[in-house]
């Protein structure tokens, strides 16, 4: 697995970069892959933008992944689920986690707290049960182009506020949605029952 992205290091220090934010979906969001979806966006830069859908569940289970890994399992949350990051290179997956005392072959820090992991070194270490303390897995990302990403926040599509490891690592898969909204105090369901209506 490899993290698609041009200098992540540089992009953190862009000015304008939604880099460790939340992109929330407003009620209308005509894209069906990403109706009532949270991102975490991991780069943002004049390139474009990649991030991590966190609240798409997928019917597979970190165990499915070690099987289909051949990786011996002694992790604890082998249950967990894993999530549809984006419709992009479904086949690739990315391990989102709090911050580790080792790094893996592609460990890419986002902020001081949550980096991004897309080498299977990292998995082999959580099937011994010896990763990061916190984690999300997916298999695909979303991807924006230059200018791409902006344009759709201005049409209205999304919501953008600072991530919290709570809704990260901690809230219900189903509810970080309402959840990241009411860091902005909003009510999407509000937005979603007066939608349409002059």
């Amino acid at each position: 697995m490899t993290i698609p992205t041009h200098n992540p290091d540089l992009a953190a220090f862009e000015l304008g970069s939604l880099r460790n934010q939340f992109l929330i979906a407003m009620p209308g969001m005509s894209d069906p892959r990403f109706a009532h979806s949270v991102t975490y966006i991991c780069e943002h830069g004049a390139d474009g933008a990649m991030g991590l859908v966190i609240n798409q569940p997928m019917s597979l289970t970190l165990s499915d992944i070690y099987q289909q890994l051949e990786l011996a399992e002694g992790d604890p949350s082998a249950q967990s689920q894993v999530l549809t990051g984006g419709p992009v290179s479904t086949e690739r997956g990315f391990v989102l986690h709090s911050v580790a005392e080792r790094q893996w072959q592609s460990t890419v820090e986002i902020d001081p707290h949550i980096c991004l992991t897309a080498s299977s070194d990292i998995l082999k270490s959580m099937a011994q049960g010896e990763g990061p303390e916190h984690f999300l897995v997916t298999l695909g990302y979303a991807g924006w182009e230059s200018g791409q990403l902006e344009q759709e926040i201005a049409d209205n599509a999304w919501l953008t506020v600072p991530a919290d490891q709570q809704i990260l690592f901690h809230t219900p898969v189903e509810q970080r949605w309402s959840a990241a909204a009411r860091h902005l105090g909003v009510d999407l369901n509000l937005i979603s029952n007066t939608a349409g209506h002059a």
